[in-house]
């Protein structure tokens, strides 16, 4: 099991891989030099023996009726170890011998003589081996019904083969223990920075990320994040999904702390109207010596509509939560923004209330008119309760560029800086920044947020700008594609 775990190691496999590939490219070579140097050989010894054999044929032909002379191989320049034969014309042996060193040739015995009677006469250049003699390479040579066969020895070819084989051998061997060595370092070096990285990931893995705050976790080093190497993409990968996980762990642990400060804020609304309507029973319960029936009642109704209000709110807030396509019709939202105006006029008429219209299209947006009225009302009525008596506050509808904006904007002491980017969460509330008109018109902390939802259920945006003296409120609405153009003359402001 050791061993099989080894092998699949990446770096045991690419070792093996080069190990095996260089043994068969050296193979090959050696192989192949093997080859062309024996043919090679061959063929320089085919030369001879051709060479040979004509020399023979043409001290043969001096005395062609002598069919047992063989008295040319007593002349210089024939090799040690050359054999000569005459044949005659069926191919038999008449008379064969072999060249000595430093003495008369030899006769070949029976035996020698059969192994040569096999060769056939058809001028090519034969292997053969002769008993007691060795491997000949031999030929037969004919000329005016002379027939005369010549061989020389293989024994020198052979050892040069064998020597080369040997060196060639020995060095294959020894470049391939050189590359070998060489190979595992550069591999191992190679593979250092995966192995960094395993150790990085191994390190992640053992962190506690089922529980307290992720963060901090340990990054693959910059220099294991070159995009250029296949090492370096992996680690850059590695630490992107790091930063996933911390991001992904941060945005869930701030969506739980929501979630609870949600639950802890919807309770307590919820508690002191409940709180109230135990309160009025109990005391209704005991008498009617401690309170009025009437005035009980009335709180009582109070206090359920205030909550009834509120589990409205919460559960308008679900339904846009969970994607819910508002109702689809089409709205003219500078008329709903002038019903808003209005309404806040009727409700709110210690503030000065304006209407700007700047319009170039017509600003009909495919929404539910409801809910769009609502948005409105519910930036209108922030203004109101936030801003204290006398506080402009202006309503621009704008369209152009297939886009309508309303702006709600006031001259109010405006939004607190820490408040600010939280504007929009729910349960938010400014009571301790933005002085209210009467100490009972604070709402619950959710009329903004129902705006956001609202606005982005109809694929728009809401924003908000503020600074003391002026807090600006920001809807983008798509306008129908359908609508027609107006005038380019834009409408001045309009009081209310």
């Amino acid at each position: 099991m050791t061993a099989r775990r080894r092998l699949r190691s990446l770096r045991t496999r690419l070792l093996v891989f080069i190990g095996v590939t260089l043994v068969a490219v050296c193979a090959t070579m050696a192989l192949t030099m093997v080859f062309v140097q024996r043919a090679y050989l061959l063929g320089n010894l085919d030369d001879r023996v051709d060479n040979a054999a004509e020399r023979s044929l043409g001290g043969a032909g001096l005395h062609p009726e002598l069919t047992d002379d063989l008295s040319f191989l007593l002349a210089s320049g024939h090799p040690t170890g050359m054999l000569a034969a005459r044949l005659g014309d069926d191919g038999d042996i008449l008379t064969a011998e072999v060249v000595r060193q430093d003495a008369r040739p030899r006769a070949l015995t029976d035996a020698q003589r059969a192994a040569l009677a096999g060769v056939r006469t058809d001028g090519s250049t034969h292997t053969t081996t002769v008993p007691g003699v060795g491997i000949y390479r031999v030929t037969v040579a004919e000329s005016d019904g002379v027939r005369v066969l010549a061989g020389l020895p293989m024994d020198d070819v052979q050892h040069m083969i064998s020597g080369m084989v040997v060196v060639e051998a020995a060095v294959a061997v020894a470049g391939l223990a050189v590359a070998g060595g060489i190979c595992a370092v550069v591999v191992r070096r190679q593979l250092r920075p995966l192995d960094r990285v395993a150790a990085t990931a191994a390190e992640v893995s053992r962190a506690p990320l089922d529980r307290g705050e992720v963060t901090g976790l340990t990054r693959v080093p910059a220099r294991d994040t070159d995009p250029a190497s296949e090492a370096g993409q992996v680690g850059a990968a590695l630490n992107r999904m790091i930063d996933h996980v911390e991001s992904s762990r941060t945005a869930r642990r701030h969506t739980e702390e929501r979630m609870r400060r949600f639950l802890a804020d919807a309770s307590h609304e919820l508690r002191t109207p409940l709180a109230s309507i135990a309160g009025y029973a109990e005391l209704m319960n005991r008498g009617t010596d401690r309170i009025e029936p009437v005035l009980a009642w009335r709180r009582v109704s109070a206090e359920s509509a205030r909550m009834t209000g509120l589990v409205e709110d919460l559960l308008l807030l679900a339904r846009l939560d969970e994607g819910r396509p508002p109702q689809s019709s089409e709205v003219d939202m500078a008329a709903l923004v002038a019903e808003a105006v209005w309404d806040a006029r009727v409700t709110g008429g210690d503030h000065d209330w304006q209407l700007e219209l700047h319009l170039d299209d017509m600003p009909l947006v495919l929404g539910d008119g409801v809910r769009l009225h609502q948005v409105v009302a519910n930036l209108l009525a922030n203004a109101r309760v936030h801003t204290p008596a006398g506080t402009r506050v202006v309503a621009v509808v704008e369209a152009r560029d297939a886009r309508c904006v309303v702006r709600i904007r006031d001259d109010g002491p405006g939004v607190p800086p820490a408040l600010l980017p939280r504007v929009f969460d729910r349960f938010t509330r400014a009571d301790t920044s933005r002085a209210r008109a009467t100490p009972d018109s604070g709402g619950s902390g959710l009329g903004l947020a129902i705006a956001a939802a609202i606005t982005t259920a109809h694929r728009g945006r809401i924003g908000v700008e503020s600074v003391p003296g002026r807090t600006e409120f920001t809807i983008e609405l798509p306008v129908m594609e359908e609508a027609s153009a107006v005038p380019a003359a834009r409408r001045s402001a309009a009081s209310v």
